[in-house]
């Protein structure tokens, strides 16, 4: 985490601007701290958090057919060439990444045409790791969203919800983050069909976030989530980092996907910002 003190980086303004154009019509009853974080950019008290792994061959990638790990070689170096430049070849949905709406849905949007206003939203982070904890397989109920409403206030329409499941932790550990038995099932925890229709459907969120590999969770053999959500033009963030970082609400989160003209999504750089 880096506090920005009191001169204006470039890419710090550009940020603000761009969160100040998107900023969404906010439902709770207090908005100043939502506010607030804007402002903090030019006094030092916003904290920018990243969210993102960083990509390497040894990252976890999707134990399926076509998906292979993430490759990177060099080509031309700097004694050589007099420029040092690499390539890589991944999956679309490999690290941290982003699922479009048309990832399950035949005829939803792409990456590239997901809205900006869905993309510089507020995250509410629900932590489940005690639950995850005594069962991998757990998921979010229904009732883990009211009992967050009733402690933090109404989620807002356009909210990024993150179910904070404390998985991140095995990320550098590929069989202990894919966490298959012997069978070769997998177990991870994600959000249940029923607490992801209250998310899309009465609280008209923009996406799902989760720190394990998928929305639904590992023994998901229907992938409901993903079809109830992306129904709905909601996005998925997968495999994210950093969601200790958070506070549950009062967080801006900037969301920016590889724009892939058609693609089912891609690698993203999500980066919160957090006020005092």
């Amino acid at each position: 985490m880096r506090i920005f003190k009191h001169a204006l980086m470039p890419t710090v303004i550009l940020s603000a601007l761009l969160i100040a154009s998107c900023v969404p019509e906010i439902t709770v009853s207090d908005t100043s701290t939502y506010r607030g974080v804007l402002e903090g950019l030019a006094d030092g008290t916003t904290r920018m958090v990243d969210l993102t792994h960083a990509l390497s061959p040894e990252s976890p990638h999707w134990p399926g057919p076509g998906y292979e790990p993430f490759s990177y070689e060099i080509f031309a170096t700097i004694p050589e060439d007099g420029v040092l430049s690499g390539r890589f070849t991944m999956a679309e949905h490999t690290g941290t990444h982003l699922d479009a709406p048309n990832h399950f849905t035949e005829g939803q949007i792409p990456v590239d045409r997901i809205p900006l206003e869905q993309l510089v939203v507020l995250a509410a982070v629900i932590d489940v790791r005690d639950q995850v904890q005594s069962n991998p397989d757990y998921l979010l109920t229904s009732a883990d969203v009211v009992d967050w409403e009733s402690e933090h206030g109404a989620i807002a329409a356009n909210t990024l919800v993150f179910m904070y499941t404390g998985w991140a932790a095995r990320w550098d550990d590929f069989d202990s983050y894919k966490n298959a038995d012997d069978g070769g099932a997998l177990h991870f925890p994600g959000f249940s069909p029923v607490a992801a229709e209250l998310l899309v459907n009465e609280r008209d969120v923009a996406g799902l976030g989760i720190d394990t590999r998928s929305v639904d969770y590992g023994l998901s053999q229907d992938y409901r989530v993903h079809h109830l959500s992306h129904g709905k033009a909601k996005y998925h963030i997968e495999n994210t980092a950093g969601l200790g970082q958070l506070p549950p609400t009062g967080a801006w989160v900037i969301v920016a996907p590889i724009k892939i003209e058609g693609g089912t999504g891609g690698p993203a750089r999500i980066i919160a910002l957090v006020g005092e």
